[in-house]
């Protein structure tokens, strides 16, 4: 009601004859009083939302103003990941069984910290070495791989779980909830502790643009990872090769090594031709 009520001030015809172009305007506006695009098209939703109200249950006789799916275009920064020796640095502070190993299973097996926080016993299969993520983002299952150190991690926990009737693999270890399931905030919690401790910037999902990082610097294919991180499109998982070259860096150099030998062109020659 905020955001329309601005609008409804600002409008200076009537607000049915509130056209495209006079929303343009108000845009502008609300530009010029710097909101980032985000706040902007949370205006913009009301304004629509109120719109479809007076077309459809008021049967207003108008154009609608707002396009369907118009929207300010928003910045998307690319993924930050970790670098190895970062990595190992948030690792060495890590003491505590549990979290180290709800840490494993985000940089190894790529897990959304929802997707850590409803991970159950069930779920868990340690002959074959994998997990299922029942219902990830997109009410999506997948199957994801866990690599040694991240089963020896989640061993270790699970040898000293504190509670064999919770269906949920990580619980609260002290205080009132001790015992039930460890929530999404309380995972990151305890990240930003460890984020503290060790003098890093790092949250839960950098571990997970972390492993993506790291399959793509190992030469795995994109569409693995796409599996692995249950991306529901391709484009999505493509944003890690703009993060990480060393991939592209080994193609490129390969590729154009074998260019200049086609073209007789040898660090012997071009030692000669430097002289």
């Amino acid at each position: 009601m905020y955001t329309l009520r601005q609008f409804i001030l600002w409008v200076d015809v009537p607000i049915e004859q509130v056209t495209h172009k006079i929303l343009l305007r108000y845009i502008d506006c609300l530009l010029d009083r710097r909101l980032n695009p985000k706040t902007i098209n949370c205006h913009l939703d009301s304004i629509r939302g109120f719109y479809n109200y007076l077309i459809h249950e008021e049967q207003v006789a108008m154009v609608h103003p707002i396009k369907r799916g118009y929207a300010l275009r928003l910045s998307r920064p690319l993924p930050r990941y970790l670098r190895d020796e970062y990595v190992a640095r948030l690792f060495n502070v890590i003491r505590s069984r549990r979290d180290r190993a709800m840490s494993m299973l985000m940089l190894r097996c790529g897990l959304r910290v929802e997707e850590v926080a409803n991970l159950t016993l069930a779920s868990i299969d340690l002959r074959r070495m994998q997990l299922i993520v029942y219902e990830g983002k997109g009410r999506k299952d997948r199957i994801v791989y866990l690599s040694r150190d991240a089963l020896q991690a989640l061993v270790d926990y699970l040898r000293v779980r504190s509670s064999l009737r919770a269906r949920k693999v990580f619980l609260v270890e002290k205080g009132t909830y001790r015992g039930k399931g460890l929530s999404v905030r309380g995972i990151q919690k305890r990240m930003e502790y460890y984020a503290k401790k060790s003098g890093l910037k790092v949250s839960c999902h950098q571990l997970r643009h972390t492993m993506a990082t790291q399959l793509l610097n190992a030469d795995a294919d994109l569409v693995t990872i796409q599996d692995l991180l249950g991306h529901a499109r391709i484009k999505t998982t493509q944003r890690y090769c703009q993060v990480s070259n060393l991939k592209v860096q080994r193609d490129y150099h390969k590729a154009i090594g074998e260019v200049m030998q086609r073209h007789g062109l040898t660090e012997k020659n071009l030692t000669e031709l430097q002289k």
